[in-house]
């Protein structure tokens, strides 16, 4: 069948995007569902920092590329051997496809599966395939998924059915920012009742790790940012301390008002200055989380010795070290009840043939979710 996707053909184009505009609006060619395959009518799917960073070339991928991974839709059809989902399922995506069968997977870690971090840096489904074609031409996968097309076709692995009560635009959020940030709290530090927590970094995912303390008990949330309109969305969201890190005083603001720091603090932003404020906030005997992506040339320096002498814990958190056909349920029902409004997250909705004007908003740090709506 036909598809419009959205195609990257040049990454770390000159910005604005709106003008270079380096993501094309394609009519692709998409191939049948084989076997554990899904065809999906994509219905909502947001722009995401880890799309942004494939537009500008700090996550290299292979090019051309149908971007798009934090999306929800419907199932049309599914291919040979795939018993658990049937045509007219509502499905969120998820990113890192887990094949259930390496060492990762078998010790519940699926967002370390192996196989699925190598079909992700491939640009192809978790099997080694490519459904999408221009012409002769192949066109990659992004982390498998491709959400920025009108049908696409995913691993079963890559889906986690859902309730059908909940609108598209909002059950989008849940296949990367609330996974990713939630679970960073709950799965990766599991953090205490009555914990202090700060965030560094307030985008989709460090907002949601925001909500996931407040769900999850926190007494204290310290929200830092660059940006003041974030920071007052934060305080909206449940922060009782903000912080522009703007300020050169800021660690030393932030240690004097907590007490020494504080016992869990995330950082999100996947930039190095953001984590050496992160580490440096945490108090002796706490965890430091980053769920940051940065350029694979990237590097972090702390002092040795804090490790030890203060008892510092530096943790990585991938997808929010979620199990997701567990996790997006339980946090959609935890959405349900009001304790988990990720709705909020929602700044702006566009349409498709806007998305290079999309990325300009994201990049620009004033809005935490932009979703295209099909």
């Amino acid at each position: 069948m036909e598809v419009k996707s959205a195609v990257l053909r040049e990454s770390a184009a000159t910005t604005p995007y709106a003008d270079s505009q380096p993501i094309k609006i394609e009519t692709l060619k998409l191939g049948a569902p084989q076997l554990g395959e899904v065809l999906v009518e994509i219905k909502a799917a947001s722009l995401c920092h880890s799309d942004l960073s494939v537009v500008d070339g700090s996550r290299p991928r292979p090019l051309p590329m149908a971007l798009g991974h934090e999306a929800a839709g419907v199932v049309k059809e599914v291919g040979e051997g795939v018993t658990d989902l049937e045509p007219g399922d509502h499905v969120v995506c998820v990113f890192v496809p887990s094949c259930g069968h390496c060492v990762p997977c078998m010790e519940g870690r699926p967002a370390l599966c192996e196989p699925g971090a190598k079909s992700n840096g491939d640009g192809t489904l978790i099997g080694g395939g490519i459904r999408l074609h221009h012409g002769e031409e192949t066109v990659h996968h992004h982390v498998g998924v491709s959400a920025f097309s009108e049908h696409i076709v995913l691993s079963q692995n890559s889906l986690v059915k859902v309730n059908k009560d909940i609108p598209f635009e909002k059950l989008a959020l849940f296949g990367c920012a609330v996974i990713t940030g939630v679970g960073a709290v709950i799965n990766t530090a599991h953090i205490k009742l009555g914990s202090t927590v700060g965030v560094v970094g307030l985008g989709g995912i460090g907002l949601s790790a925001l909500l996931g303390a407040v769900a999850a008990g926190a007494s204290r949330v310290v929200a830092i940012d660059i940006n003041d309109k974030k920071l007052e969305k934060a305080k909206e969201l449940g922060a009782t301390d903000v912080f522009n890190s703007k300020s050169n005083q800021v660690i030393d603001e932030i240690k004097s008002a907590t007490g020494g720091g504080l016992d869990y603090v995330f950082e999100t932003a996947g930039a190095v200055p953001a984590l050496d404020v992160a580490y440096a906030i945490t108090r002796r005997g706490g965890t430091t989380v980053t769920t940051g992506l940065p350029h694979p040339e990237h590097e972090f320096s702390f002092p040795y010795v804090t490790l030890t002498a203060e008892e510092k814990t530096l943790k990585g958190s991938y997808v929010g070290s979620c199990v997701p056909k567990r996790d997006i349920p339980n946090f959609i029902e935890l959405f349900k009840q009001g304790r988990l409004p990720v709705d909020k997250l929602h700044a702006k909705t566009i349409a498709l043939e806007e998305i290079n004007v999309g990325f300009d908003l994201l990049a620009s740090g004033d809005y935490s979710r932009i979703i295209v709506k099909f």
